[in-house]
């Protein structure tokens, strides 16, 4: 990436910044979970066209 090329050399900054805002709740992510590897091609041709938002996480075992 060219932000990595060109600020590199802050990235400790960057993650303590970061590590701190998501801690206080001030930054948010979002994750999309599927649930089932049966259920990955659908996911993955979604992420492909687009049809995500944030991270795609497929689960293939629940967290018994």
């Amino acid at each position: 990436f060219i932000i990595a090329q060109d600020y590199g050399h802050r990235i400790h900054e960057f993650q303590k910044e970061m590590g701190q805002w998501v801690k206080e709740d001030k930054i948010h992510y979002r994750e999309e979970i599927t649930d089932g590897l049966e259920n990955a091609p659908q996911t993955f041709i979604g992420l492909l066209k687009g049809k995500n938002f944030g991270k795609v996480v497929i689960r293939v075992a629940g967290d018994d």
